[in-house]
């Protein structure tokens, strides 16, 4: 298997929290949340993004609101809802212990 498969794999796994994280206290446009997740090494394409807002839409965690653009047609802003905020707390926990579960196997084997 090809390491880049692995680490595209590793990225899609933790992206939908990267996305609630990027959206929590601000709404954003969808270019927004691309650049933001670009700006942290978090390679997306548009195709990625917008069937993940859409669930992520669909499961209560976002909303969104259009507002005028004056660069062109209305833009789609999405934010978290109240269930979005309370599952990023929740993600955030088990982020946490994922974080910590993999550090304790990588440092010992480093011993």
């Amino acid at each position: 298997m090809k390491i880049e498969n692995t680490k595209a794999q590793m990225r899609k796994g933790v992206l939908e929290y990267c996305i609630l994280l990027v959206l929590d206290g601000k709404p954003l446009y969808a270019s927004n949340i691309i650049d933001e997740l670009k700006n942290s090494k978090m390679i997306v394409v548009e195709g990625t993004l917008y069937p993940l807002l859409t669930r992520l839409k669909n499961d209560g965690l976002l909303a969104y609101r259009w507002e005028e653009s004056t660069q062109g047609p209305p833009r789609k802003y999405y934010e978290l809802t109240k269930d979005g905020k309370q599952f990023l707390e929740g993600l955030a926990d088990s982020w946490v212990e994922l974080v910590d579960a993999v550090e304790t196997i990588r440092t010992r084997k480093e011993k």
